[in-house]
């Protein structure tokens, strides 16, 4: 576990006393502290109190989640959609309800630890494919009646992006792919809507499941799905029957942060300006960068002194050094630096010149 934060002023943070620029965390476009989102949590709470105590299938269930679902579906301009207590959990609600829809089950082989325990439910097979190769999936596929792949759309560790497309020609009709959008969620495609917006294909044969805690800057997880699915996973998934649902301060905040980000095109028009421009500086100074619209870029070190360099250059600049260890990334750790669409572009500059100075 890392050093303690204290973000402010939605750019910073104070560590060990010092204020610096924060280059980290998956808040892309600082909504946790948007005003008008801490505003609808405090007015959730005095109107709605914490918690409901209770699963929705019991006496939980309230208004305000179907509000939410009804917003979450609009955004995503999907038929459907059913909150879940975190995004983690999202992949293994549909796994447990889906155990035995399947025939066999194939895996990117980095994919986030939640689809990995996911796979634990399902009652068929499961192999691994290489990452992000359609031919590799093509060639695990022969033979398979009803497969279901599972991926992430947006890799955490470097921001590279899923071929949706290519896999979608690939798998047989009766096939499913299980989306974890979390990053690409609010942030990929014309309208936010996540990788299948931005490969430019249907819906119809993706489970998309998403997270609240990153671009929509609250908390909660979302399964965005066809109506039908909806219907099963809520009779089938013990995690879901089980489980006290988002409280109710958090998803009035949630129905805050959707509208934002469905009315004001802006927040997702400096996130892009501001990653290319990042992009743009540091493949100019010859550093090798994936071609990709996401928002975070990674370094790995090719050793602890190399690390301790960039280390010193990043804390001279009065920058956050945010080199993390996490499962499925490079074992030795790796700095990942998580661009936002509210940094300055003084804060940028002085984070290329980081990067690129040797």
């Amino acid at each position: 576990m890392s050093d303690p934060l204290q973000q402010v002023d939605r750019t910073y943070v104070i560590w060990k006393n010092r204020r610096l620029t924060y280059f980290a965390g998956c808040d892309y476009f600082r909504l946790a502290s948007h005003p008008a989102v801490i505003e609808s949590v405090v007015k959730g709470l005095s109107k709605y109190g914490l918690n409901v105590a209770a699963s929705r299938l019991t006496t939980g269930h309230h208004a305000l989640y179907t509000q939410t679902e009804a917003a979450l579906a609009a955004f995503f301009a999907a038929p459907a959609a059913l909150l879940a207590g975190n995004g983690y959990a999202t992949n293994l609600i549909v796994a447990q309800a889906l155990c035995d829809d399947f025939s066999h089950v194939l895996i990117d082989a980095r994919a986030h630890g939640s689809l990995r325990d996911a796979t634990r439910f399902f009652r068929c097979p499961v192999a691994e494919f290489k990452h992000r190769d359609p031919s590799d999936l093509a060639r695990r596929l022969r033979g398979k009646t009803r497969p279901l792949l599972l991926t992430d759309g947006v890799f955490s560790h470097d921001g590279e992006v899923a071929p949706l497309r290519e896999y979608l020609k690939r798998l047989p009709q009766s096939g499913m792919i299980l989306l974890d959008d979390a990053h690409s969620a609010g942030v990929l495609g014309a309208g936010g809507r996540g990788t299948a917006e931005y490969a430019g294909v249907p819906r119809r044969r993706i489970i998309q499941t998403v997270t609240l805690s990153k671009a929509f800057g609250v908390y909660g997880g979302a399964i965005l799905c066809q109506r039908s699915l909806r219907e099963k996973i809520v009779a089938r998934s013990r995690m879901f029957a089980g489980t006290t649902p988002v409280p109710l301060p958090l998803a009035n905040a949630a129905l805050t942060s959707i509208g934002l980000l469905r009315s004001d095109p802006s927040f997702r028009r400096r996130l892009n300006q501001n990653v290319n421009y990042v992009k743009s500086a540091l493949r100019a100074s010859g550093m090798p960068v994936p071609d990709t619209p996401a928002p975070m870029i990674g370094v790995i070190p090719g050793d602890p002194r190399e690390a301790e360099a960039l280390r010193r250059r990043l804390l001279a600049r009065d920058i956050f050094p945010p080199f993390i260890r996490y499962p499925g990334a490079p074992e030795s750790g790796y700095f990942r630096f998580v661009i936002s669409s509210e940094h300055s572009r003084e804060q940028l500059d002085a984070l290329t010149a980081s990067l690129s100075e040797q």
